[in-house]
């Protein structure tokens, strides 16, 4: 762990130029709804529109002259795919992202206009992965998981080096976890700077790869259904890094439901007139879950992201 610290707070001070220093809010409604005292870590303000930006850029530093020559290829069907088209263009990278036939057609657009190349796989999401995969190896480039990979965790762990410098005294903090990326560069951070603050990881019921995988203690395939939490869906990949930080460093997991993401996302649209991802509903949908436990105590909940189909975002807030 101390190597990941040391990579994040080397991360934190060469990434400052490219990657944007989001606010820390307080939010005084939420607070007042709460009975906590909630400060919102605005990654939805994140060029891109989410966390991922920092994974990316992070790692597009680190290539051999080589690989940067190669270019690199990823898999993914919205926020892995922008961050890694527009850092990709920045350091002067091509990025080749992967991405299932069913991926929604202005996300698509959204990586082409950031400088990503598309390449259109038949299946789901699993399938554009191992395509991804495959064709990195057979072209000699550089596959980038979205989680998988120390490099891009210490990316994602700036976000947690801003936090410790914008509010000290947090007690606690909810993270939206996927394949764990996030929550394992900002509980690494947390846990050597500031060891009072409880590391909350959050779930949608509906997609609980990693929930359950550490309640089983192994990495498993498990079977999900439909979330407006899109961006935390899909299952974990073998072996993955992150099994091992999330096991040893979140302090607590808490499942929400649909109706309960969906009534999160309503809320701050109305409290703080934020428009943000079922992924960020999650971890603030958990936040209110949990608020009776955090009563007077100060609590950060990250707003991972924003990337949401305006149809999609229009008839979930309508719902509740």
């Amino acid at each position: 762990m101390n190597t990941l610290f040391d990579a994040i707070k080397e991360a934190h001070q060469v990434l400052r130029p490219q990657v944007r220093v989001t606010p820390l809010e307080y939010s005084p409604l939420l607070s007042q709804h709460s009975g906590c005292e909630i400060y919102l870590k605005c990654e939805h303000l994140q060029h891109t529109g989410s966390f991922k930006f920092r994974g990316a850029s992070n790692k597009l530093r680190l290539l051999t002259d080589e690989q940067r020559q190669n270019g690199v290829i990823t898999a993914s069907t919205g926020n892995h795919g922008q961050a890694m088209a527009l850092a990709g263009k920045l350091a002067g990278v091509k990025a080749t992202i992967y991405a299932p036939e069913q991926a929604a057609a202005i996300k698509l657009e959204l990586i082409r206009a950031l400088g990503g190349h598309i390449e259109r796989v038949a299946g789901d999401a699993l399938n554009a992965e191992l395509a991804a995969s495959i064709a990195a190896e057979q072209q000699g480039k550089v596959y980038i998981s979205p989680y998988n990979d120390p490099q891009v965790i210490a990316g994602q762990g700036t976000c947690g080096m801003e936090m410790v410098e914008q509010q000290p005294e947090l007690d606690a903090v909810f993270v939206a976890v996927g394949g764990g990326g996030l929550i394992s560069g900002i509980a690494t951070v947390l846990k050597k700077l500031s060891d009072k603050t409880q590391v909350i990881g959050c779930w949608p019921a509906n997609a609980t790869s990693m929930y359950t995988s550490l309640e089983n203690g192994q990495i498993q395939e498990v079977a999900e259904q439909e979330t407006l939490s899109d961006g935390t869906a899909g299952g974990v990949e073998p072996e993955a890094v992150t099994f091992a930080l999330c096991q040893q460093l979140i302090d607590q997991k808490v499942l929400v439901s649909e109706q309960e993401i969906k009534a999160a996302m309503r809320l701050i649209a109305h409290t703080d007139r934020w428009m943000i991802e079922g992924a960020a509903g999650v971890a603030l949908a958990a936040a209110l879950k949990l608020a009776p436990r955090w009563r007077g105590k100060k609590v950060a909940v990250v707003l991972c992201g924003k990337n949401i189909v305006l149809e999609k975002y229009l008839g979930a807030i309508a719902e509740c």
